[in-house]
């Protein structure tokens, strides 16, 4: 049975992208520093194009490439990305949830889009990653898996800057309160990655 996981890069204020974000500015401003210590290993790190980690991030990223299955976008996420069509840093099948899929474009060859929600979008999903990870890399999309009780994990990427608003990874959740287990905590070079287990 598959894991479904959010992991994303956040700034220590809680934001996964900087103000103004959109398909002109893809990481909003000042949200390229969310993301700067994955390029920022030795060259021996060196995973892919866009993966070169320091030496304490590496075990995580190399888990990203090994164990995730599947991964889940939403359609904002997707149109900033251009549809990945130039490649996304790991190689496994992509689920966009949307209301509306578009009927011409270029994406993803992986890319399949679901229209039936996000609990379908998990579903078929799962059913592609088996016993790996179902990895969402969207704030919104996490809100909504959240919301449904359908997020098992977080996996956060924290990196030491205020971005001082953007995109909130769980702003407007309302009033509902989780408890989160702590799984594990590794420091690394400009980030510490830590992950959570969603208790029920």
């Amino acid at each position: 049975m598959s894991t479904v996981t959010v992991g994303l890069s956040i700034s220590a204020d809680g934001y996964v992208a900087g103000p103004n974000d959109g398909p002109a500015n893809p990481l909003g401003d000042g949200g390229h520093r969310l993301f700067a210590w994955m390029n920022a290993g030795p060259a021996r790190n060196r995973i892919n194009r866009w993966l070169c980690p320091p030496t304490a991030s590496l075990p995580v990223v190399e888990g990203w490439t090994t164990g995730c299955g599947a991964l889940l976008a939403g359609r904002r996420t997707f149109d900033i990305a251009n549809g990945w069509r130039d490649g996304h840093p790991v190689d496994a099948p992509i689920f966009v949830v949307t209301h509306r899929a578009p009927t011409e474009g270029e994406w993803h060859p992986k890319l399949r889009f679901v229209t039936g929600g996000v609990e379908e979008a998990v579903r078929l999903a799962s059913e592609v990653a088996g016993d790996g990870v179902v990895s969402a890399s969207a704030a919104g999309l996490a809100r909504s898996l959240l919301g449904a009780g359908l997020l098992d994990e977080l996996e956060l990427n924290v990196v030491p800057c205020l971005l001082g608003g953007g995109v909130s990874l769980f702003g407007g959740i309302g009033p509902a309160q989780y408890d989160l287990e702590q799984l594990s905590v590794i420091p690394s070079d400009g980030v510490t990655h830590v992950r959570y287990r969603v208790s029920r």
